[in-house]
């Protein structure tokens, strides 16, 4: 059978490696790892269920670690525990959350009873699933503003960590449910003594070394920093990353920022701009620990765009590496999108767009393979199950698409110019019960102050409690003709301000 397929009488790469495995040449981890890269599988993926409970858009799914079960959350403000395979709800329960859930993670090793969440009133809360199958909620600790993204430490059913869009990054231990603020980034100096807050969109943690953690958010910096150079006592100020990573031709854009990040299993970065394209980062394409030093005010450059004056030494890692690898053809502009790897080695890289499709590339040449539609609006999560070829997804829509390789033929390879722009309301931000309107107004009046007390200015303009308001009397009077036939409020904290 070899001898045939080498000298090229039809057998595939698949069919050998099928035929060394029933030999014993090959172990079945290691066929199963070989099979789930396959990028025929890729190119055969398509909707194999929709999950279809919650009353909002799913801003959050995550699968456990045996991939039997999935957590969603939801504008609802409930989660929801899913046997995906067979579309059931397994358990719901009220979050204790009074705004949308934004993340909902299972601590490992916890025999799948324990459940951290963050949300948009800014609370991180743990969930605990009793015998009796009910649940006890409990507040951890709070942020001044949106707390987007949680980031569990691999293989510790105790430790995690959050941030907020008031900057600050706490550490959490379970096992005394208490929070350390570590915290509050802040852009890097300049020279002046102008330095003000980040406000973070996401966290992640390098498997390969847990002491490593990135955050990044409204600048155009991904901070890796070191937690052993902390002490979780909240005695030390630990706000200095070990390194920083940023394209080249966005160093100093201040038009930019970073709404999603992730690590590879080989140390990798990946970073999703808005308003631009994903990029790879190796650790040896680094800036540094700071690499801005000279304020704007001392050069002619035009202040009014946020451009900055890069450090020589900086410059000199820029200029003498070639550039990140980059993912091409997705739309990030509306939206908190996060960005993920697919494969057993992380061989693709996949995200959603503000088009209602969900990407995928080969992340060794940036290649596209897919672009799928996955939603009427706009997909915000791509969660990879951990070690079989299905992928779950979740947008403005109130449900969650599970994805398996069950085309009968491969897809045809994409054509970008070609992809049809979706035809769609422009309805984020709608908000049609009173709760949820007041809900948002708290929400927006925590943000304002909490900018006033770190910025030291005073934000004079009404703008964005007129619109809540304006949003508020459009929803109320949608008319119910709408030939979408979706009558479903769509969030306005997904919105990037």
């Amino acid at each position: 059978m070899e001898r045939a397929y080498k000298k090229g009488r039809g057998f595939g790469p698949g069919i050998v490696e099928l035929y060394h495995r029933e030999l014993g040449g090959l172990s079945p981890r290691s066929f199963a790892h070989r099979v789930g890269a396959s990028e025929d599988l890729v190119m055969r993926l398509g909707i194999y269920r929709k999950l279809d409970r919650h009353g909002g858009c799913v801003n959050t799914v995550s699968f456990n670690a045996d991939g039997n079960i999935l957590a969603s959350g939801s504008d609802d403000r409930m989660v929801m525990l899913w046997d995906w395979d067979a579309g059931a709800v397994k358990l719901s329960f009220h979050s204790g959350h009074s705004n949308n859930v934004f993340q909902a993670k299972f601590m490992p090793y916890s025999d799948d009873r324990t459940i951290v969440t963050c949300a948009a009133d800014g609370e991180v809360r743990y969930a605990k699933i009793l015998e009796s199958g009910n649940v006890d909620t409990k507040l951890l600790g709070q942020h001044e503003g949106r707390a987007h993204k949680l980031a569990i430490e691999p293989g510790s059913p105790h430790i995690f960590y959050s941030c907020g869009e008031d900057g600050l990054v706490q550490h959490f231990d379970l096992r005394t449910q208490s929070a350390t603020k570590l915290f509050i980034c802040r852009s890097f100096p300049d020279g002046s003594d102008y330095q003000p807050v980040v406000h973070l969109n996401a966290i992640a943690i390098d498997p390969r070394n847990p002491n490593y953690f990135a955050i990044a958010g409204r600048d155009e910096y991904a901070r890796v920093y070191d937690i052993r150079k902390c002490n979780l006592d909240g005695s030390t100020e630990c706000g200095h990353p070990i390194n920083s990573f940023c394209p080249p031709h966005l160093i100093g854009n201040g038009h930019v920022g970073i709404t999603g990040l992730a690590f590879s299993d080989q140390s990798e970065l990946l970073s999703s701009y808005n308003y631009e394209h994903i990029y790879l980062f190796t650790k040896d394409r680094g800036l540094g620990p700071n690499p801005v030093i000279k304020s704007p005010k001392s050069d002619s450059t035009d202040s009014s765009k946020g451009s900055k004056t890069v450090s020589a030494e900086s410059a000199e890692i820029a200029d003498s590496q070639p550039g990140p690898q980059v993912y091409k053809g997705h739309s990030n502009c509306e939206t908190v999108k996060g960005v993920n790897f697919l494969g057993p080695n992380c061989e693709y890289v996949a995200s959603g767009s503000d088009c209602g499709r969900l990407f995928i590339w080969r992340k060794r040449d940036g290649k596209l393979l897919r672009a799928m539609d996955g939603d009427k609006y706009v997909v915000n999560c791509i969660e990879p199950h951990p070690y079989a070829t299905v992928i779950a997804s979740s947008g403005i829509e109130n449900d969650v698409k599970i994805w398996t390789p069950n085309a009968t033929e491969p897809a045809h390879p994409v054509n970008i110019n070609e992809l049809k722009p979706h035809v769609r309301r422009n309805e984020f931000g709608r908000v049609n019960l009173p709760e949820n309107l007041i809900a948002q107004m708290v929400a927006l009046h925590r943000r304002r102050a909490s900018l006033r007390q770190d910025d030291g200015e005073e934000t004079t303009s009404n703008a964005d409690l007129v619109n809540l308001l304006l949003q508020f009397t459009v929803g109320e009077h949608d008319s119910p003709s709408d030939e979408s036939g979706d009558g479903s409020d769509s969030p306005g904290d997904c919105i990037v301000n």
